[in-house]
Formats: structure tokens, sequence, C-alpha cells
């Protein structure tokens, strides 16, 4: 490592590596509590009493997989932080960034040790998932600084953003903040049905049809939002400039996990509907952040 240098090109190599790997282990841990295998490890950091490993049932062993899986994630977050220290030149923001992930991960192992030990309490499980959604979004930083920094090989100096229309720049942090507390109404509404990793689990005190409502108004009203953006970023060619592509990246993931919540709730929650629903909501949080993001280009 002392011989080592990095270049840009190798490192968002490694940053798209941590940002996928983060990616698939959300989609996996809800694999784990869909297939009811919350509980198929009741012990942590073992699997059981007397085994490190095991994969003597399938619950086990899909837990067990999960669990491995998290050592790839480790992995992964760790060699980006390595790396970015040996990089010319150096990036003090992506070697903060990365060390963000390694942090991240840190407490999300703890809190999947606290999800088995509490025997899935809904509210360690919620904080397990929404640890995931900071984690992604750091994850999405650290791509896009790496990018940067591949693009133009040099540190470049922090500037104002670019778009100046203040009502759209409103529009736009209303819309990532809304998108956020969807999100959290979204853990509500699975803390509070039928998958909640296990037949014995506890469940939300709260009515799926109550949480479920407010879950689906936070979301349309985010799409009223952005619709609303859409229209008034065409009165200023800078703002439709900038917020045209990611705004409709966010639009066409929102309304089409609108459409999933819709089907899947009205159909029974079936498992194959929620665990899709599970992954694209992680791209309508990138989706947000995304938008978020080029709103404040080029203040990087």
């Amino acid at each position: 490592m002392s011989r080592l240098t990095i270049t840009p090109k190798t490192y968002l190599r490694v940053a798209q590596t941590a940002f996928a790997s983060l990616y698939l282990i959300i989609i996996t841990g809800s694999l784990v509590r869909l297939t009811g295998s919350g509980l198929g490890c009741a012990d942590w950091p073992q699997c059981s009493s007397t085994k490190f490993v095991d994969v003597s049932s399938t619950h086990s062993a899909i837990e067990q997989l999960n669990r491995l899986f998290t050592g790839v994630v480790a992995a992964s977050v760790i060699l980006a932080v390595l790396l970015s220290i040996r990089l010319v030149p150096k990036r003090r923001d992506l070697v903060a960034m990365s060390v963000g992930l390694v942090l991240g991960v840190l407490v999300q192992v703890l809190l999947g040790g606290l999800v088995v030990l509490t025997g899935l309490n809904p509210f360690s499980n919620i904080a397990h998932f929404l640890v995931s959604m900071f984690l992604m979004a750091n994850a999405y930083m650290l791509l896009q600084h790496a990018k940067i920094f591949r693009t133009v090989d040099e540190v470049l100096p922090r500037r104002a953003p670019e778009l100046s229309d203040r009502t759209c720049m409103l529009l736009v942090r209303a819309i990532f903040i809304i998108t956020g507390f969807a999100i959290v109404t979204g853990t509500v509404v699975t803390g509070s049905g039928p998958h909640a990793g296990d037949e014995t689990a506890v469940r939300l005190r709260i009515a799926i049809s109550l949480a479920a409502k407010i879950h689906s108004i936070s979301v349309l009203s985010c799409v009223a939002l952005a619709l609303a953006l859409f229209f008034i970023s065409k009165r200023d060619q800078l703002s439709k400039k900038i917020l045209s592509a990611p705004l409709e990246r966010w639009l066409l993931v929102a309304v089409f996990q609108g459409i999933l919540g819709y089907v899947q709730y009205f159909s029974g929650i079936p498992v194959f509907l929620v665990a899709v629903h599970v992954a694209v909501s992680v791209l309508v949080w990138l989706a947000a952040l995304d938008l978020y993001w080029h709103s404040r280009l080029p203040a990087v």
C-alpha cells in the first residue's frame, strides 16, 4: 500500500462496487424478512448458541447468506477508505465520505444484532432500513464526487449553484424532504403488515389501512409538488435545462412505485410485489437525491 497510487478511474470503480453492494444488501435483507427468515438465526453474532454458521434449515440458510453478504459490503467500503488515502491528488471529501460508509455499515451490523436479539422488534427493523437509506445517500454522494474527480482530474473550487429560481429551489427541497417522509411512512406500513420477518414477530399497534393511507398521502403530495416543479421550471430556460432530466427520472420511478403500491395493497400484499416495492423505494429515494444534487451543481 505504501507504493500504491490510485487513479481516479480506478477509484470510481471502487465507489461503484460499494454502491452496488449496499443496494444489494437491502434487497437480500428484504428477502430475509419476506420469506419469514428473520429469526432463521436466533442468535447473534453466531447463528445459534452452538453454531457460528448454520444452514440446517431453509430459513437459517437465507438469514446466514444475508449475514455473510454483509462481509462483502464491509470489504467494499473498507477498500473505498483505504484507496481514497492513496488517491493522487488528495481528496479529503472522498476520504470523509468513504469513512462515513464504514461507520454506517458498523451501525448496521449492530442494529442487525439488535433486530435479532429483540425478536424482530418493529422499531429496530425500521431503524435498520432507515440507516440503509442513509448509507445509500452517502454512497451516491461518494459516487458523484468520484465521477467529477475522474472527469476533471483535479479538485474543483466551490462555487454557487446555477439554479437561481427561488421557487424551483424550494420545490426541489420539499420533494427531497417529503420523499424521505414517504420512506419513513412506508416502513410503518411494513411494520404493521403481515411481513414482519417471522409469524411470531411483534407488529406496530397501528392498522395497516391507516398506515397505508398516510403513506399514500405523502407519496401523492410529493408527486403533486413534482408536477408543479415540472411546469414552473419551464418558465426559465436555465431551470429547465438543469432540472428536466432528473425530475423526469424521479417522476418515472415515483409514479411506477405508486401504481405498484396500490396493486400490491389491493391484491393482498403478495411477497413478490412487496420485494419489488422495497427495491424501487430505494430508487425513488436516490432519484430525489439526484434531483437535489443537480439543483446544486456546480457546488462541489
